[in-house]
């Protein structure tokens, strides 16, 4: 009986290598865009939250009962938000891990240059 297409090693590893690269091109894309576009402010942690939850309850004009729904909220959206941003990271991780055991050591200095690339463009 013939193998399935989707259990060959290549073909699984070049998915692999297509997703992470249209990841790293999306973030990309991403980062050049949203640089535009935003301007800096505080994150969360550094005073952001405050400054966004003032500004809620002066321009929408809150209700005390609706401030504090609001504060909980945003206060889950955000760590819903790292939680989805530390499985990222580990996604990443876990994707380079595999794609530097399948490369020889040549091609894996090659692949870290081309890595080191890619973040300095993306910041």
């Amino acid at each position: 009986m013939a193998q399935s297409p989707w259990r060959n090693p290549k073909i699984l590893s070049i998915l692999l290598l297509v997703f992470l690269t249209g990841s790293a091109a999306g973030a990309l894309g991403f980062r050049l865009v949203n640089r535009q576009v935003s301007r800096p402010g505080p994150s969360w942690k550094e005073g952001g939250r405050e400054i966004s939850l003032q500004k809620f309850r002066r321009e929408l004009d809150l209700s005390p009962d609706q401030a504090r729904e609001m504060e909980v909220v945003l206060d889950d959206f955000m760590m819903y938000y790292q939680t989805l941003q530390a499985q990222m990271d580990e996604v990443r991780a876990n994707g380079r891990e595999r794609i530097v055991k399948i490369l020889q050591p040549g091609q894996r200095e090659k692949f870290d240059r081309m890595l080191g690339e890619l973040q300095r463009q993306i910041r």
